[in-house]
């Protein structure tokens, strides 16, 4: 699959987002919020499993200026309003998770860091939230849970 410069949309510190068509979007990740690839797809896992209306298909790996590159598919989404991140923290807190710092969450029970939930990474669409960045860590709780 050719991605094209001239369907360039954003950039954040770990990927690139790409249009693809009029309803979803490629991203290139080269997992630098990680440790290892097992790591990366941890988290795209886990994603997959919570937010199934914006799950990331995987689609393979490029090089991209010498280095590895992951690439998936998401669906795009068109917000309506903006995202008030006082609902997030409160939708987030019904579910367990408390706020660490910033925009960052861990759930205790579950054993998961739930990072960078600011108002570019979940959007609003008629008062739904839409997580569309997600980045999820594994804590020692999580196998034991």
């Amino acid at each position: 699959m050719a991605i094209r410069e001239s369907d360039f949309i954003s950039e954040s510190a770990e990927q690139k987002v790409y249009r693809l068509d009029g309803s979803y979007v490629i991203k290139t990740n080269g997992g630098i919020f990680y440790e290892c690839w097992f790591y990366y797809f941890n988290s795209l896992l886990i994603h997959n499993y919570f937010f199934p209306s914006t799950a990331y298909t995987f689609l393979g790996f490029k090089m991209i200026a010498g280095e590895l590159n992951a690439i998936v598919m998401q669906e795009f989404i068109v917000t309506s309003e903006p995202t008030d991140l006082t609902v997030v923290k409160e939708f987030l807190a019904y579910n367990n998770f408390r706020n660490h710092r910033n925009n960052d969450y861990i759930n205790d029970d579950l054993g998961l860091i739930f990072e960078d939930l600011h108002d570019e990474n979940v959007l609003s669409v008629d008062n739904i939230l839409f997580f569309i960045d997600t980045v999820f860590y594994l804590t020692e709780n999580f196998y034991i849970t």
